[in-house]
């Protein structure tokens, strides 16, 4: 276990690692002390005469042959201070530029024990690196200085002393695949609301109709592309807008101190208090196990939060799992918004949009968080911090019964242990989490809020790529297209994926004399493929161990994904957008593992004409999938016409996935959870007065505090009028 401490403003660092018998364990984030050893080994074996831009410097996680054995010791506790460790990789993403200033795109691989370079690679010039925070930072100090692009903010017309804002963009997908393509990069603009020129106002409220392209070689705007401002009756028109660019457009604010009209005064408080503390332990820095859960904690700069060597009561469940990409196609065919495309994960990396997450405001509870280790440009490492939390919530019932003969009944409650992170975006967040319960399932669930990407539009004018949500103000329809890489463990690393679906059977005085009859079909899937969702047929997937047979079912042990039958990508099959997008073509993709497999997209998505080394490509190798080591990838996602209800900030958009045991087990895995009574729960009295929302001291009963079962610890949804414990009904509901 380590215990780092972040570098200093000098640019130096200082470490302190805790001593220990045992090294990082193999999945465990790089520690800051390893990425300044990648940079060092990296800086060794280049030109001394070039600069190194250093993109990413990650974990290269072991191969699945060399971390099999080892977690085989560990889950049998026969790991040593002596037990020889996988390799401690580094994978590093880098820049060299020459004398010349010309510049070559690299991907290496370090060995930290013994300071070699294993792997070397000058990436195809058609490829391009992510954005980094330096190209970010520096687009709108240039787009500003530019001399064309001030000249274009003349013609508009604006008041006096107007603030300008500006979102950098990846620059979308290049035209012609056939040639390498400059690194450019573009912006949207808008201003800061000219009547109060507030740094939080809501500058979305106030687009301009120019959007400047940068050379991110050469540093400079090499034009500024006018944008189409009309409506339905304009078609592809440009020029229609007015003469005054904001004069139609009006503040729509949404921080506390500008809402319009002020916020509500009628919200009591609502606090959940753990008395005994949480029910989870944390152990070496990644290490959870929660309710007969066990698994890894990882993080990187592209995927955000990792999840690895998932078991549960002692039972593998999934080798790996994370959020593999998300793409936002924008669906106004006028140019240049063809462009307006964003791999948020390839192109600049959830990890590094990760929020740094505070104490009672996006997790509520008990909080333990994980920190981040990634890297600057220059190679030295920095700690971002609380960038996942972890913590638990009651979800309702978990399961009940009542017997009505005697009145008896069993309910208890859905404890779910919650692992998320966050990541803005420029005007979007998205809030990524998995959720573990106590009945053996998983739920994959993403959030999107925040600000919806706005551009102008004429006044009084409406048009069919959008809805007018603010004076002047267009919000464009787009996609939101997510896809989760999921690698099965299901008692072992050999499984099979089968498809099931659900059928009627036809009136047969034999089989169906009075029609009331449905089969069950099952598909096993035997090569990598695409398939869709059809919940017309109740389509569900399992991943099955055919070798490990239920004893009390006799079918193969395994765990069901029902897809979610959202739209796919909608972009022209022959269009650039959808190329790149390949993915998005299919809700399930079955592959067989690879080592460093995991981009749903591809390696490098930024300027690319078409995905180049994604999922689709993996099925389309044709291998076999039946009783392998396979990968499922789902995808899914939201199809998003704005409504007038999402603007200024936009209420969650929520979308669950679920992964639940399919005769795993050999009864409900949740019939031991305890059924204890909710000792905190009071009944609702208008009469009682109120406290202005100070909190009122809570002891819990005496038999709360001596009861045996410890395991799981109360967990009470608390108001600021806790009844005292005198009060309190005593029982359980059993």
């Amino acid at each position: 276990m380590r215990s780092d401490s972040p570098r200093h403003p000098s640019g130096g660092s200082a470490i302190n690692i805790r001593l220990s018998s045992f090294p990082p364990h193999p999945l465990e984030q790089l520690s800051l002390e390893e990425i300044h050893k990648a940079r060092t080994i990296i800086r060794s074996v280049r030109s001394a005469s070039c600069s190194i831009i250093y993109r990413n410097i990650a974990l290269e996680e072991p191969a699945k042959a060399v971390m099999i054995p080892f977690l085989a010791l560990e889950h049998a506790g026969k790991l040593t201070p002596k037990t020889e460790h996988p390799p401690r990789l580094a994978r590093v993403l880098y820049d060299v530029v020459a004398l010349d200033k010309s510049l070559d795109f690299c991907d290496s691989v370090v060995n930290l024990t013994t300071g070699k370079e294993l792997e070397f690679e000058v990436v195809d010039k058609k490829f391009h690196s992510p954005l980094n925070a330096d190209e970010i930072e520096i687009f709108p100090k240039v787009a500003i200085a530019s001399s064309m692009f001030q000249d274009a903010l003349a013609e508009l017309n604006l008041p006096p002393n107007t603030h300008i804002v500006i979102d950098p963009w990846m620059y979308g997908g290049w035209e012609n695949p056939e040639e390498s393509s400059p690194r450019y990069m573009q912006g949207l603009v808008y201003a800061r609301d000219p009547a109060t020129n507030n740094p939080d106002s809501n500058h979305y409220a106030f687009p301009l109709p120019l959007i400047p392209v940068m050379d991110m070689k050469s540093r400079r705007i090499i034009r500024v592309d006018r944008l189409a401002t009309g409506g339905t009756e304009d078609g592809l028109k440009y020029g229609t807008g007015p003469k005054d660019a904001l004069a139609h457009c009006k503040a729509a604010e949404y921080i506390p101190e500008l809402v319009e009209g002020g916020l509500r005064q009628d919200l009591k408080p609502l606090n959940v208090v753990q008395p005994f503390g949480p029910s989870f332990t944390v152990r070496d820095n990644s290490l959870v196990e929660w309710q007969k859960w066990r698994f890894r904690v990882g993080f990187n700069a592209r995927e955000g939060a990792t999840l690895h060597d998932i078991w549960y009561d002692g039972r593998s469940v999934l080798y790996r799992m994370s959020f593999s990409e998300m793409a936002v196609p924008y669906g106004d065919p006028r140019v240049p918004f063809h462009r307006k495309q964003a791999f948020d994960f390839g192109d600049g990396g959830a990890g590094r949009a990760a929020n740094n997450l505070e104490l009672g405001c996006d997790c509520l509870g008990l909080i333990k968080y994980f920190d981040g280790y990634m890297n600057d440009t220059s190679g030295s490492g920095i700690i971002t911090k609380n960038v996942i939390c972890m913590h638990e919530e009651d979800d309702g019932i978990l399961w009940k019964h009542t017997n009505y003969r005697t009145g008896r009944a069993v309910v208890t409650r859905n404890r779910k242990l919650i692992i998320q992170f966050i990541i803005t975006l420029a005007n979007y967040e998205y809030i990524f989490a998995y959720h573990f319960d106590q009945a053996g399932g998983i739920t994959i669930e993403t959030r999107a809020t925040g600000i919806v990407s706005t551009v102008p539009i004429d006044p009084g004018k409406t048009s069919p790529w959008g809805n007018v949500v603010n004076p002047g103000v267009l919000a464009q329809n787009h996609q939101h297209l997510f896809n989760v890489r999921i690698d099965p463990a299901i008692d072992g690393y050999n499984n099979a994926a089968i498809q099931e679906e659900s059928h009627p059977v036809a009136f047969d005085p034999e089989i169906n004399p009075y029609g009331n009859a449905f089969e069950v079909r099952q598909t096993l899937l035997k090569t990598s493929c695409g398939i869709n969702a059809a919940p017309e047929k109740g389509r569900q997937f399992k991943i099955v161990n055919t070798g490990v047979k239920n004893p009390i079912s006799g079918r193969p042990v395994g765990y069901k994904l029902v897809p979610s039958p959202t739209q796919l990508v909608l972009a022209h099959p022959d269009s650039i957008m959808a190329k790149r997008v390949a993915y998005a073509n299919h809700h399930i993709w079955v592959t067989k593992y690879r080592d460093g497999e995991f981009w749903a997209s591809g390696r490098f998505t930024n300027q690319s004409s078409a995905e180049c080394g994604g999922v689709k490509d993996a099925a389309d190798r044709q291998e076999n999938i039946e009783n392998e080591d396979i990968v499922v990838w789902h995808t899914f996602g939201l199809t998003h016409n704005p409504r007038i209800e999402d603007w200024p900030v936009m209420p969650v958009e929520i979308h669950q996935i679920h992964i639940k045991p399919s005769d795993f087990f050999t009864c409900n895995p949740a019939i031991d959870v305890p059924s204890t009574k909710n000792m905190t729960s009071t009944l609702y009295s208008p009469s009682r007065p109120t406290t202005n929302g100070s909190t009122h001291s809570y002891t819990a009963p005496s038999e709360l505090l001596s009861s045996p079962e410890r395991r799981l610890s109360p967990l009470t949804i608390d108001s600021p009028e806790a009844v005292p414990s005198s009060q309190v009904i005593r029982g359980c509901c059993m």
